[in-house]
């Protein structure tokens, strides 16, 4: 049965125009109310309106200086580095897990790849100021293959005990289940899928901010050394300046 289109006739009739009349009537005068009740608000409160009025003006403007200078920042990395996903795509294993490293580097992590046989669920471990130690295991996939739950348990497993690590992440040039996806919002495990890794790559997003991370005060253990920032362009032998 097709729906029936409501649509307004016009009135017909001398009671019926009558009734339009009287309808019209009633909305003009409750819009002139208003009018008058808003007029003698303004008047009677102005000092409030003009200062809620002026929050307003500097909250907007406030606004509008951090988009612009969000802007001015995600172009400056860009300019330093910026992998699109068909560069990504045409990568080895390894390859991967080093511009994965100089990725965060440019972001303003100390970062080094340490991905090797036996390396408990870590291909990258980077250190920031503000966010703390990361953990970031890499995917490199076909476009259409799908990364599982398992790698989510694997690296939470050792992501805390094994680096000490205040977060985790699991980056992929291909997809997640939607199992893994949620286990991985449920446990805190940070993933970056093909759409979230362009972001970051690409259009020049810094990955703490796609994961949103919990800023940190952290206060450095004696003895410990920060990670070294070499940086520049991953190479297809995966050296970038020289330095592994």
């Amino acid at each position: 049965m097709s729906r029936r289109r409501f649509t307004i006739r016009r009135p017909r009739g001398v009671v019926e125009y009558g009734a339009a009349a009287l309808v019209a009537a009633a909305a003009v005068s409750l819009v002139v109310r208003l009018l008058v009740w808003v007029g003698e608000v303004l008047v009677r409160w102005w000092p409030v309106v003009a200062v809620l009025a002026l929050l307003g003006i500097a909250v907007g403007a406030w606004r509008a200086a951090a988009a612009a200078r969000e802007r001015t920042a995600r172009a400056q990395r860009l300019s330093v580095l910026r992998f699109t996903l068909a560069e990504i795509d045409a990568m080895d294993d390894r390859q991967f897990e080093f511009a994965l490293r100089d990725l965060l580097i440019r972001d303003g992590w100390s970062a080094r790849q340490v991905g090797q046989q036996g390396d408990q669920a870590a291909d990258v471990i980077a250190g920031h100021p503000t966010y703390g130690r990361i953990v970031v295991q890499a995917k490199h996939t076909k476009v259409a293959a799908k990364v599982g739950s398992q790698v989510m348990y694997q690296v939470k497993g050792t992501a805390g005990p094994v680096h000490r690590a205040n977060s985790a992440v699991v980056v992929t040039n291909g997809s997640f289940t939607r199992d893994a996806r949620e286990w991985g919002d449920r446990h805190t495990i940070g993933w970056a899928d093909r759409e979230r890794l362009r972001s970051w790559a690409e259009l020049g997003v810094p990955l703490h901010q796609i994961l949103r991370l919990p800023t940190l005060v952290r206060r450095r253990l004696p003895g410990t050394q920060p990670f070294p920032a070499p940086y520049g362009r991953t190479t297809s032998e995966g050296r970038t300046n020289g330095v592994r």
